[in-house]
């Protein structure tokens, strides 16, 4: 997927070529994760309600407010205002939806990073263009129903896509094919990765200074929003905090691209491409330091995990 970013970025006619494909490339992954979970998860979040419903207020409303503290004398510090504009609308998106994938694969907790991604997508519609529009007060072409329209038509459209799949193929044909679906996904992912970043290369050789600086804030605020997704769970446990940062730090940016599509500066659509080298990059780089806090930790759960790997 990293590969998928750096070859729209070094073949601008491929990324021009895919751009069409963005929507499509965005929606399908979140459909095929949804047929793909294991809805027993959801069910059994309902033993632990509070601290759901914390992570889900986290990542959709206290995250944006600590970007916007953050941010806001950093404007005096010469912080360019679309730069800013961007950091505080991936801040307020959802999950992405490899956040469970990714948790499986470094030995977090993979059922609340499942919960934390359905419950928060499921209501980004509602909750991010008001607190967007709140923080930022964006003079938009676009309204604030239309924006929460759009952003409701993707992901209900991934929701009941799933859902008929599912009523359509029994689970056993469905749990058959998982590698085929994560095949799929994949696939998709890597589309939605070239897609992104049509026009960010004009961009870059015309504004290197931007390119580089939104390219390190990326990885700042990414890194940021992790170790504040850690600290704020902390007393739940080393793999309960370590997710929670894991899902605070990666954003679904590709919502909020495309929603505002034609209504955002040419600098916040440009960071959300290139802050796409983070999500995809970070992980394989940290797994080392997640399992060294989990040991650390003795934590049974994260233990048992860490073995398994």
């Amino acid at each position: 997927m990293a590969g998928g970013v750096l070859i729209g970025f070094f073949v601008p006619p491929l990324a021009a070529l895919a751009k069409p494909l963005l929507v499509p490339a965005l929606v399908i992954p979140l459909a095929l994760a949804l047929i793909r979970l294991d809805w027993s998860a959801i069910a059994a979040s309902r033993r632990r309600p509070g601290l759901v419903a914390a992570l889900v207020v986290w990542v959709l409303g206290v995250s944006p407010l600590l970007v916007w503290a953050v941010t806001t004398p950093a404007l005096a510090l010469g912080l360019p205002t679309g730069l800013r504009e961007a950091l505080i609308l991936m801040s307020a998106s959802s999950p992405i939806v490899s956040s469970v994938a990714i948790a499986l694969f470094v030995g977090l907790d993979a059922t609340l990073a499942v919960v934390a991604v359905v419950f928060a997508t499921a209501l980004v519609p509602v909750t991010l263009p008001p607190v967007a529009l709140a923080l930022l007060d964006l003079e938009l072409t676009l309204s604030l129903p239309a924006f929460m329209g759009r952003l409701a038509a993707m992901v209900g459209g991934a929701f009941i896509a799933a859902w008929a799949v599912r009523r359509m193929v029994r689970p056993s044909v469905l749990a058959a094919r998982r590698e085929l679906i994560d095949g799929l996904a994949v696939v998709n992912l890597v589309v939605f990765a070239i897609a992104i970043m049509d026009g960010v290369t004009a961009f870059a050789l015309a504004r290197p200074g931007y390119a580089a600086l939104a390219t390190v804030l990326a990885f700042v605020f990414n890194i940021a929003l992790q170790a504040a997704g850690w600290l704020a769970f902390r007393h739940r446990g080393a793999a309960t905090a370590l997710t929670a940062g894991l899902v605070s730090g990666n954003c679904n940016m590709g919502l909020v691209l495309v929603a505002l599509s034609g209504h955002a500066s040419i600098e916040v659509m440009s960071f959300f491409a290139l802050a796409q080298l983070p999500m995809y990059m970070l992980p394989a780089l940290l797994e080392p330091l997640y399992r060294r806090i989990l040991a650390a930790a003795g934590d049974a759960g994260s233990q048992e995990r860490v073995r398994s790997r």
